[in-house]
């Protein structure tokens, strides 16, 4: 099995183009087959070399490596010509200079549903020669046959009137000399892959097994837009997802598995994955859903690896003890500094939680609370516990009375990770600090 992945790098990979390449990778890991990463770059004034990296850099950070490349389309444009002569000298190409008058024109006399027929010329664009009769069925392992009748088709332009071949010619021509066996790529290509299949036809060669994935729809069932959450993998890692738990949330979209599993690790989807269970509806790209699944992933994770990728996601070391309190209130990475941040920052400032919890009842609140705090050196969970819930105790109110000015004092806001664990991890002399700051008159 051979298994291409050929993005084209006129932008950034987004989250489509990265469920597409993750099946790819699925479908060639599963059977122990070869994935071949092509660039089809052919359309030179939108394909970049940023571009190019900008595809790489996804590809790594989701962890989907390739066997063979990446290969330029580009690179390949000897080879292109070389066959594109050929089929000029079989008769199965020709050149032409129609363009859509003279097409429009020739629907006029035959027919709207006609496929347009040219005339050999001695220069102009080059047109594949599609027959008459008969008709064209596209094979595929998702949506099953779809048949193309001969005399739909107009003539296919392959190559411009300088000889320089346009996609689906170069396509067909790749996948041939590549030993291509398996194309997994989205169904907008549909349309595309009987031009394909005829050009293999007048080369004489077996054409590979098509897979064409539905489309990605937002939650309002429309195909799925920026604004809905399509945005390029590079935008999910610095908006701090993980690199699992985004290619789990990818895989389950219009797949699933057999025991209908949330949580699959990569060795599960590779074990498990059959490209002839996804289903021909749209999936529904659903960014809470997301969220939630890598919130799970977050939790799952040791504080140790947490800490590592937390420490690489902000720049900043000495996270180890805020993130064992944070963890349960996180569900991407971007979740941490907003909520932890005030432990090496300082209290935020936030105005309605000062005023709602910092009145003079508050205050007289937190003397108390600093009386109880005042003869504990060092602070541990076994005495600032019983320090807090005695205060609760004496005044018979309810916790969250008591609570929340210390957290307020401590965070400068309302919600905080616990308020043990933040009197712990912040340490006598600098909580003692905080409440201070608030008392000063």
């Amino acid at each position: 099995m051979r298994v291409r992945f050929a993005p084209s790098p006129t932008g950034a990979l987004h989250v489509g183009g990265a469920r597409t390449a993750l099946y790819n990778w699925l479908l060639a890991r599963h059977d122990g087959g070869t994935l071949v990463l092509r660039i089809e770059d052919t359309d030179r004034d939108r394909s970049t070399p940023e571009n190019v990296e900008q595809i790489l850099d996804a590809l790594r950070w989701l962890g989907l490596d390739y066997d063979e490349g990446p290969i330029s389309q580009l690179s390949r444009t000897e080879r292109h010509q070389e066959v594109l002569a050929r089929l000029l000298e079989e008769g199965h190409a020709y050149r032409s200079t129609a363009a859509k008058p003279e097409v429009d024109a020739y629907k006029a006399q035959h027919g709207a549903e006609r496929g347009f027929r040219g005339q050999a010329e001695a220069e102009g664009a080059v047109r594949l020669r599609v027959p008459d009769d008969g008709s064209t069925v596209v094979h595929d392992l998702i949506r099953g046959d779809t048949t193309f009748a001969h005399v739909h088709l107009d003539d296919p332009v392959i190559a411009r009137a300088d000889s320089s071949v346009l996609y689906n010619f170069a396509v067909a021509v790749d996948d041939l000399d590549a030993q291509i066996t398996h194309v997994v790529r989205g169904e907008d290509h549909l349309s595309n892959t009987p031009k394909q299949l005829l050009v293999l036809k007048a080369l004489g060669a077996q054409p590979p097994i098509y897979a064409h994935l539905p489309l990605l729809h937002g939650q309002d069932g429309k195909k799925l837009s920026k604004r809905q959450g399509a945005s390029s993998v590079q935008e999910f890692r610095d908006d701090g997802y993980l690199p699992e738990a985004l290619l789990n949330y990818l895989a389950l979209l219009g797949w699933g598995s057999e025991d209908d599993e949330t949580i699959l690790s990569i060795d599960q989807l590779v074990t498990q994955f059959a490209i002839e269970r996804v289903s021909r509806n749209p999936a529904r790209f659903d960014h809470q859903k997301l969220r939630w699944l890598n919130g799970r992933y977050v939790r799952e994770l040791s504080v140790d690896e947490l800490t590592e990728r937390l420490e690489a996601f902000t720049g900043r070391g000495g996270l180890r003890g805020a993130v064992e309190i944070s963890r349960e209130k996180m569900q991407t990475l971007a979740d941490f500094w907003p909520l932890a941040g005030f432990l090496f920052d300082g209290p935020a400032d936030d105005p309605a939680a000062r005023e709602k919890w910092l009145d003079e009842d508050g205050r007289a609140i937190l003397r108390e609370v600093r009386e109880a705090l005042q003869p504990l050196d060092p602070l541990t969970m076994a005495n600032v516990q019983p320090a807090l819930e005695g205060v609760v105790a004496a005044r018979e109110v309810k916790p969250k009375q008591v609570f929340q000015p210390v957290r307020v004092a401590l965070a400068g806001r309302a919600v905080s990770p616990g308020i043990f664990e933040t009197l712990v991890v912040l340490g006598r002399e600098q909580s003692l600090a905080r409440i201070d700051a608030v008392l000063a008159p």
